[in-house]
Formats: C-alpha cells, sequence, structure tokens
C-alpha cells in the first residue's frame, strides 16, 4: 500500500478519534442546568436570559448541543442556598453577604461557593410609612422593617452597617429585632396597605419607587449612603464542583450573561418591555427605563464594593476571615474586571 494511503488513512483515524472523544467529553457534562432567580429589576439579565434561551444559545454554539435550562423564582436567599450546597441548583443570586457567607463556610472544600460575575451597581432604599421615622435612629418597638431574609441578605446586612455607624460597632445588631422576612413584592403590599403589619421597607427598585410614590412615605437611608458610594447590589454564584464538572456548561452560562447584560445596555427600552412582560408589573415602559437611566443605576458583571461589606462581616464575626482581595470570591472568568 502506497506510504501516502497510509499516511492519509492514519489522519483520517486520528481525526475521527479526537473528534469522538470531544463528544464524549462534551456528554459527559450535564444535560440540564438549573438556576435561580429573585424579584425585581437588578435580576433583569437573569430574565432575559431565560426569555431569549441564552444559556441554551451559548451552549449549542459551543458544540454541547442541545441542553435544558430550568428557572426557579425564588424570594430570599436562604432556600436557594440551601439548595445549590445539595446539588438541587447550579446557580443562585442575591446580594453580596449571602455570596461572603456561602464563601466563608464551603473556602477550601470541594464543593466551595464563588461568584461569578455581578448583577448590578444600584441604589437600594429604606423606605418608611411612620412619620415619626427621620433616621434609623427613631425606629422603635412599635416598627418592624422588612428584609428578603433576616440577619443575611442585603438589606439586613446594610442595616447592621448602619446601625454600627449610628450606634456604634458593638451595637451593630440593634435593629435586628424589628426585622422579618418577607420577599420585596409582599413587603410592598404591606407597607402600601397602611395596616400597620410593616413600617418599614429595606427595598430595591422597581419597589421602592413605587411605594416612595404614595404620599406618607419616604426614604430615610439608601446603600450608596452606607458604603459610600457606587456598591454591587445583587451578584450570581455557583460552586466549584459544578464548574470542575462542566467547565464547558458554565462558560457557556457566563457567556449568556455577558451577553444578557450588554443587551440591557444595548437597548434598555427593549429590556424594559421584556421586564414587563415577565414580571407583570404595573409600571409603564417609561417609568421603567427612567429607573433604568437613573445615572446611579448600572448592569454590570464588574463587582463593586465587596471588601467593604466583607470586612465588616469579618470584624462582626458573621464570617471568620475577611478575604486578602475580592477576587478570592469570584471564579477566575471574572479576574480580568477592575472590581473591588
Amino acid at each position: 500500500m502506497p506510504r501516502t494511503l497510509v499516511f492519509a488513512r492514519g489522519v483520517t483515524a486520528l481525526f475521527a478519534a479526537l473528534l469522538t472523544l470531544c463528544i464524549a467529553q462534551a456528554r459527559a457534562e450535564t444535560g440540564e442546568v438549573r438556576a435561580a432567580q429573585q424579584f425585581g429589576l437588578s435580576y433583569l439579565a437573569l430574565m432575559i436570559m431565560e426569555d431569549s434561551k441564552l444559556v441554551e444559545k451559548q451552549a449549542k454554539a459551543s458544540g454541547l448541543g442541545d441542553i435544558k435550562v430550568t428557572w426557579a423564582k425564588l424570594g430570599g436567599p436562604g432556600a436557594m442556598n440551601d439548595a445549590l450546597l445539595s446539588g438541587g441548583l447550579d446557580f443562585a443570586t442575591g446580594g453580596v453577604p449571602s455570596l461572603i457567607t456561602l464563601w466563608s463556610k464551603t473556602r477550601g472544600s470541594p464543593n466551595e461557593v464563588r461568584g461569578v460575575g455581578a448583577l448590578n451597581s444600584m441604589p437600594v432604599n429604606l423606605v418608611t410609612s411612620n412619620p415619626s421615622v427621620k433616621s434609623i435612629r427613631d425606629f422603635s418597638d412599635k416598627d418592624k422593617i422588612a428584609v428578603t431574609t433576616v440577619k443575611v441578605s442585603t438589606q439586613a446586612l446594610l442595616l447592621q452597617m448602619a446601625s454600627a455607624k449610628e450606634f456604634g460597632e458593638q451595637n451593630f445588631a440593634k435593629l435586628d429585632a424589628l426585622t422579618v422576612s418577607l420577599p420585596h413584592p409582599d413587603a410592598m403590599t404591606a407597607l402600601l396597605s397602611g395596616s400597620g403589619t410593616i413600617t418599614a421597607h429595606f427595598s430595591s427598585p422597581p419597589f421602592q419607587y413605587q411605594e416612595a410614590a404614595k404620599p406618607g412615605i419616604r426614604t430615610i437611608l439608601n446603600n450608596y449612603e452606607i458604603l459610600g458610594g457606587p456598591a454591587t447590589f445583587n451578584l450570581v454564584w455557583s460552586t466549584s464542583k459544578f464548574r470542575d464538572a462542566n467547565p464547558r456548561t458554565y462558560a457557556a452560562f457566563v457567556a449568556a450573561f455577558e451577553e444578557a447584560t450588554a443587551t440591557i445596555n444595548r437597548d434598555k427600552r427593549a429590556a424594559a418591555e421584556v421586564y414587563k412582560r415577565i414580571s407583570g408589573t404595573k409600571e409603564g415602559i417609561d417609568e421603567l427605563v427612567k429607573m433604568m437611566e437613573d445615572p446611579l443605576v448600572e448592569y454590570t458583571l464588574t463587582p463593586k464594593g465587596i471588601m467593604k461589606t466583607a470586612e465588616f462581616m469579618a470584624r462582626i464575626g458573621t464570617i471568620k476571615e475577611a478575604p486578602a482581595s475580592w477576587r478570592d470570591l469570584f471564579f477566575p472568568n471574572a479576574y480580568n474586571l477592575s472590581g473591588s
């Protein structure tokens, strides 16, 4: 047999073997991605990912073929994080304190939790209907402050940081007894009803705007004041176990996340239309666009002000040790971002 023919057959066989190996490796990854989101405009990128099936699109483009993506809608980080750590969820979402807490608890384990990227930086307002409350110093036992999850949610931690500034760091938990766990939609309904069951709500867009539009309800504090400038509100995180076992699926999710964020920034009106259709919110498109175009609002994967929260949590003993850098809290796909 001519050497050229033998060589050609060898190359063909090698190519076929490599192709078979690649297909086998792709098939070895999960065929389903399970993600969760919460309520509000801060989760808009995830809504677009779901609505436009961007994870499915990116997975197919990377050669993974068809995968199933399921989305859960949860009102707070508690159940979500339990599902993530038990293996019932692959990507969870929520506030900075939840990520830091999970990172600290799982650090160095095969199931270590790290951030995938930030969802946004946006102001988060503490509003009240109690005319006697001009600042957090005026809250009394008659008040009930709604947060998504007591002690661990972003708003709960922000209230502790504000209390530490106002009453001294040793009194950071002074207002914890006044907090109650409620998803933002339920908290807004309770506050607007005027029943007195909820007299304050550490809210988020768009709920805080709806609340402040009612006479008698006003903002007394926000996260930018507490943290000294623009800061990440919500993020997406996952486990090293999932990422290591499914590197291409993880990369497809990240690519979809980046695409959805770019979509919002390219056409906020179209993004607002998606939000209104999915959420069923009462605001008009113009109102939603106005919120999204607020110069204090930014849809970005770049983490901002993360270390301020981490260092506070370490000082009060919520976590054993603060990370040395914000990068310690994230997977390598975020390292090229100018985080803080």
